[in-house]
């Protein structure tokens, strides 16, 4: 990754940057702080993953009270022109968001990490700020079986003299934290130091609002940045932020939630179950996800409808439904032979309840197909 920036003139070193890993939150965490960075008349890039209707969404700049994705002619220039020989995608992808941000002369950059942190592609970057939003168990095979290990990989992105925030105490991660905040000479900050906002300070909504609130009110205090609190309350509609506990139609009301790890999920069903509404359910799951873990976590009284996204990494529905029949026999499941068919099957269903919730989630590829399908066929 180093090599390939140098080939492109190191464009990562023309911009600030705060630079963002995490197990989950990271995504909402970047955007807000480009929207409160964007209010106050700095030009930001803002790179985050994955996308879900379009690979442009990875790549935009936020300016004011909007957004901008890189356009399709710059994507094009930039496969054209850069030797890309051997690269991964996700290499590729990192390289030419450095680029367009350095050719647009942005002000600020908010990087969000792809993969754990030491490793991932993104950290050749000299940020201003390390932040941490959380640290669970998920891409265990590969960062690792405890919350110390992924910690640890995760702590990957600190830097010399560079200060540090993570999320929440902790004690089983605090000591890996402070540990090589010591080796970096990076001040660490815990953002749960912070105090709660009587609400979230964003239209970002999900189960973490308000831990992410005062993971971005401690950003700016650290930093000591003026934060435009208007553009910030609407950050998920200035950057262009989407599949996180997203109202994507009404009559039924049907919310949307990439989350697809136990952490996460745990937060999402709660959250669902609490809302005490009749619930329909469309999930899907990749293969390679802890099933054990999940299936405990689902809510007992939805209807689910159990799909297979158009991709070889995902859990065919059929077999799903068995490991669910296993795990879970309490659970109503049905089958659909893709997600735009349990989409119609979960919104048939729900016709018959009173005041119901459909929700969809379980994989960012069953939200990216539900997407598709709803703003294709249904009117929010």
């Amino acid at each position: 990754m180093k090599a390939l920036a140098a080939s492109l003139g190191n464009p990562q070193e023309s911009f600030r940057c705060i630079h963002v890993a995490g197990t989950n939150g990271k995504g909402s965490v970047c955007s807000m702080i480009a929207a409160g960075l964007a209010g106050n008349g700095l030009k930001v890039g803002l790179y985050t993953s994955p996308h879900l209707l379009d690979f442009r969404e990875r790549i935009k700049i936020v300016d004011g009270d909007s957004f901008s994705m890189i356009p399709e002619s710059d994507v094009l220039n930039f496969l054209d022109s850069a030797d890309l020989e051997g690269r991964s995608f996700f290499e590729v992808t990192t390289a030419m968001a450095f680029w367009w941000f350095a050719v647009s002369k942005v002000d600020y950059a908010v990087i969000e990490v792809g993969l754990g942190g030491l490793l991932d592609s993104t950290n050749i970057v000299s940020p201003k700020l390390s932040v941490i939003t959380s640290i669970g168990l998920d891409h265990c095979a590969i960062l690792g079986a405890t919350r110390s290990l992924i910690a640890a990989q995760k702590a990957g992105i600190f830097k010399p003299g560079v200060p540090a925030l993570v999320w929440g105490h902790d004690p089983e991660t605090d000591p890996v934290f402070v540990k090589l905040a010591s080796e970096t000479g990076s001040r660490l900050y815990f953002a749960d130091d912070w105090p709660t906002p009587q609400s979230a300070i964003s239209d970002i909504e999900g189960p973490c609002s308000l831990v992410n609130s005062r993971t971005v009110n401690a950003v700016f205090d650290i930093l000591g940045l003026q934060c435009n609190r208007d553009s910030l309350s609407r950050a998920g509609r200035v950057t262009g932020f989407h599949g996180r506990w997203e109202l994507v139609h009404t009559a039924p009301d049907v919310i949307c939630d990439i989350g697809h790890n136990p952490p996460a999920l745990k937060l999402v069903f709660s959250k669902l179950e609490a809302l005490g509404r009749p619930l329909v359910i469309v999930y899907g799951v990749m293969a390679d996800k802890d099933l054990d873990g999940i299936s405990s976590l689902l809510p007992s009284s939805a209807e689910y409808v159990l799909v297979s996204p158009d991709t070889t990494r995902a859990l065919p529905a059929a077999r799903l439904a068995l490991r669910l029949s296993e795990l879970r026999p309490d659970l109503h499941t049905t089958c659909s032979d893709s997600v735009a068919d349990g989409v119609q099957a979960a919104l048939r269903a729900a016709e018959s309840l009173e005041n119901p919730l459909v929700f969809i989630g379980g994989s960012t590829f069953v939200v990216s197909e539900a997407l598709l399908y709803l703003k294709n066929n249904c009117a929010v």
